[in-house]
């Protein structure tokens, strides 16, 4: 089936610096597809600083196309994605971060491989990310890959198209940043189909990432509550 129409999902936490131009670039890419219809959603996670004043003011310019959320006070970057999730209107559903470390034009590489699968999921080609960061994420990505039997290399990678029929039975209960290992690791349940394909990855160039050492903790406990919840779920089925 031909795809006609794309919502895009923009999480943003003190994006002040980059929510512009990232809303632009992506609404410049969507309109250039050729689509039925498309539409750009930011979700503004109880920024601080100008990002949901900026995000207001986009909306503004094209109410047609981009619409905005906000979450007040912050809830985290899952809830921000379910916002964006639950609330897009369209046929397929892309995620990435607006913090301008993709370039969304690649979205043309994703498009391709939905015609046969219910998630495109991309990968990091090479990583621009601080030392401490890649270590915790290679340690994060063979464990989720170890407990829940997901053979994709880069699990927690912002760059993702799905059907939005994923969302239809995918409910997202994670609060932070395993939430997508949260929505892979149901999907793989429900039968849906993955498939990966590379993605250039690019330095932040202004901003700050919201991701600590500190959220480790939370982020295995959030680990170990789905793994009993999917595993449970599984042997019910027996």
């Amino acid at each position: 089936m031909p795809v006609e129409s794309i919502s895009a999902v923009l999480p943003a936490y003190n994006e002040e610096e980059n929510i512009e131009n990232a809303t632009k670039r992506m609404a410049d890419v969507l309109r250039l597809l050729g689509l039925r219809d498309w539409e750009v959603i930011i979700v503004d996670d109880g920024s601080v600083d100008q990002t949901g004043q900026l995000a207001d003011g986009l909306a503004a310019e094209d109410p047609a196309h981009i619409r905005v959320f906000h979450h007040n006070p912050n809830r985290g970057y899952a809830s921000a994605l379910n916002t964006g999730f639950t609330n897009a209107r369209h046929q397929l559903i892309f995620f990435t971060d607006s913090d301008l470390q993709f370039d969304v034009g690649e979205i043309r590489n994703l498009l391709p491989l939905i015609e046969n699968a219910d998630i495109v999921c991309g990968f990091r080609i090479y990583r621009f990310d601080h030392l401490t960061r890649l270590v915790l994420s290679w340690g994060f990505n063979l464990l989720v890959r170890i407990m829940f039997r997901i053979g994709v290399r880069d699990i927690d990678c912002a760059f993702k198209l799905f059907r939005r029929e994923v969302f239809d039975k995918v409910t997202i209960e994670s609060k932070k940043f395993f939430v997508n290992a949260e929505v892979l690791a149901k999907a793989k349940y429900f039968g849906f189909r993955l498939v990966e394909v590379g993605v250039r990855h690019y330095p932040r160039a202004a901003g700050r990432s919201t991701v600590r050492p500190s959220h480790i903790l939370s982020t295995l406990r959030e680990l170990a509550h789905i793994w009993i919840n999917v595993h449970s779920r599984s042997r019910s089925k027996r």
